[in-house]
């Protein structure tokens, strides 16, 4: 079965559990496409032990090669597989959508991005340079028949095409077959706004969960993955060997190396749901601002790219961190159990609350 699709105000996530995450303002969805012209799409594949899916960002409505962002990639482990990470470090600028799949299909996720960025510029290795594909990953073995590869360049092509404000969290999209502290986890968001005394600016974070130990899950300050486990994992033997990308989004005016600084503080939202940054687990932030579009063609004069004082900067940090944390919570508190590969299957925490009758919210 394939999907597309879905809106955020179909899913509880997890404000409506009672917990408040930091101390700034979210924005109108609280989702990464509070920065306008960021849109989301999905694909998720379905079955058996087809449990995989395509999650799409674009990061403006016009041509993005075009008319490039300003970009950053951080690297906080680097057990992963991303793409297109090299030139982004040494230019810093996105010039394509961001795609996120399964790690065994970056491949496939690269070709349809390139062809779609062909059929939209016939420039691209012609009479222009070639073009730079931003790929993601996450390993979603447990749950998904990742050497199956069923992941095809039209599944990406649909999410590119079907990207939306408002889209579905949980176990969708490159989400399908992720888990998280030891539970099902996938696509989470959320975004914060920042006042400034020259305007007023979004942070929107997108993350892809499958990283974490079910005994280090915290909810709010609440260490409620410890009694979890002793309810449902008294056996198991527990490894963090997953990942995550953080993707994150903002209008903010910025310059490359201020972006990087501001994604670097993303692994303080990781930290506060528990997250040790394991050996055998990839944590990939990339990261672009809206705010100034660089042309690929050389204008005559040159270049201007406004940025904010770094005396500003401790608000985006906060920022961050703040829509990293909730990201988290929200890809794990709105997705659905899966049964999958070989029988395998993750429970949902939405599902444990209500089976051991726990509650969250801030203490």
């Amino acid at each position: 079965m394939v999907e597309r699709g879905g809106h955020l105000f179909n899913q509880k996530r997890i404000r409506d559990y009672g917990v408040t995450v930091g101390k700034m303002k979210p924005g109108s969805l609280n989702a990464i496409t509070d920065v306008s012209g960021v849109t989301v799409g999905h694909v998720t594949l379905s079955g058996g032990d087809m449990q995989t899916g395509v999650t799409a960002i674009l990061p403006h409505q016009g041509n993005v090669f075009q008319d490039k962002l300003i970009a950053s990639s951080h690297v906080i482990n680097g057990f992963g597989k991303t793409m297109g990470t090299i030139q982004l470090a040494e230019l810093g600028t996105l010039e394509t959508p961001i795609v996120l799949t399964n790690t065994l299909n970056v491949g496939t996720a690269a070709n349809a991005v390139i062809d779609y960025m062909l059929e939209k510029n016939p420039e691209i290795g012609s009479t222009t340079g070639t073009v730079n594909p931003i790929i993601g990953e996450c390993n979603d073995m447990f749950l998904n028949d990742v050497r199956a590869r069923f992941v095809k360049e039209e599944h990406v092509r649909q999410a590119l095409d079907h990207a939306e404000v408002e889209f579905e969290e949980g176990a969708v999209g490159a989400g399908r077959g992720m888990l998280c502290y030891s539970l099902k986890g996938g696509i989470g968001s959320a975004s914060r706004i920042i006042d400034l005394g020259h305007g007023q600016y979004t942070i929107g974070v997108l993350v892809l969960s499958n990283f974490g130990m079910l005994s280090d899950l915290t909810i709010s300050a609440n260490p409620i993955g410890k009694e979890l486990k002793k309810k449902i994992l008294q056996s198991h033997q527990e490894e963090d060997k997953g990942s995550v990308m953080v993707v994150v989004a903002t209008d903010i005016p910025l310059s490359e190396r201020q972006l990087n600084r501001i994604l670097k503080r993303a692994v303080t939202g990781l930290s506060r749901t528990g997250s040790i940054i394991t050996n055998g687990s990839g944590e990939i932030v990339l990261g672009f601002s809206t705010a100034t579009k660089i042309p690929h063609t050389k204008p005559q004069q040159c270049l201007t790219v406004e940025n904010i004082h770094e005396e500003d900067m401790d608000e985006a940090f906060r920022a961050v961190g703040e829509a990293t944390e909730e990201a988290v919570l929200n890809s794990l508190i709105t997705a659905s159990s899966v049964n999958g590969r070989e029988g395998n299957k993750r429970p949902a925490l939405k599902d444990l609350l209500q089976k051991f009758q726990l509650t969250l919210g801030n203490p």
